[in-house]
This record gives C-alpha cells, sequence and structure tokens, in this order.
C-alpha cells in the first residue's frame, strides 16, 4: 500500500512537471531573449577605448538583433496584455539598435566610433532600462 501511494504520487508530480501551457513556454523564451540582450547591453558597458573594438560592438548588436527576433517569435502565445507591451518594448529597443547600427558601425575613424560608442551604449542602456527590462519575468 506504501509503495502505491508513493508511486502515486511520483506519477501526479512528473505529469504537472509536463503541463507548460504555450504561454509559459512563450513567456521563457521571452525572457531568455532579455536576459541574453541584458547581458550585451552590459558587455558594451564595460567597453572602454583601450578595449573596444569594432568587431566586439558588431558581434553584440548582432546578438541583441537576434534576441530582438526570438522576443518576437513567440508573441501569438501570449496574452493580449503581454503581447501589447512585449511589442511596444520590443518596437523601441530595436530602433535603438538600428540607430546604433547606422551611426557607430559606420564610423569613419576609430576615436569617432569610440566617442558614439560610449554615447549610444548610455542611450541603449536608458532605452533598455525603460523598455525591456519592465516586462515582468518573475
Amino acid at each position: 500500500m506504501r509503495l502505491s501511494a508513493a508511486a502515486a504520487v511520483v506519477i501526479a508530480l512528473a505529469l504537472g512537471a509536463c503541463g507548460t501551457s504555450k504561454e509559459d513556454e512563450a513567456k521563457n523564451q521571452v525572457c531568455d531573449a532579455r536576459a541574453g540582450i541584458e547581458r550585451e547591453v552590459n558587455d558594451l558597458k564595460q567597453q572602454t577605448p583601450g578595449t573596444v573594438t569594432v568587431d566586439a560592438v558588431t558581434k553584440s548588436i548582432q546578438s541583441i538583433g537576434d534576441d530582438l527576433k526570438k522576443i518576437g517569435d513567440p508573441q501569438g502565445d501570449l496574452s493580449d496584455e503581454r503581447r501589447s507591451e512585449i511589442q511596444k518594448a520590443n518596437a523601441a529597443f530595436a530602433a535603438q539598435i538600428r540607430e546604433i547600427g547606422s551611426s557607430v558601425l559606420r564610423s569613419s575613424s576609430l576615436r569617432d566610433a569610440q566617442a558614439q560608442l560610449n554615447s549610444a551604449v548610455a542611450d541603449l542602456q536608458q532605452t533598455y532600462g525603460d523598455t525591456l527590462a519592465k516586462v515582468d519575468c518573475s
């Protein structure tokens, strides 16, 4: 009898763990991508005039772009309110990334790129704080 009760508990727990909804999966995908963006923003912030390279900035921007796409992909599985929140945050942040890509990554000199990068990273960090950082991932 004890074995049957224990087996029933194990089966119930196993079945409960398998029951994630499409909305939960979408939320997890959005939050994983948001965490990736946060890491890249922080990495960019750590760059100094002595350590920054165009290659490193390009890779970070590309990684952020990939994460923005990952945020966009599951939006159809989110609730209307959550989808609206994510779309607004994603659009604002994507616009900032496009602006950085068109200015910093196209600078004519390393010195100009470094100065623009410092300003762009500050703007990017502010935009992240105003948009994607506000998305609830708890």
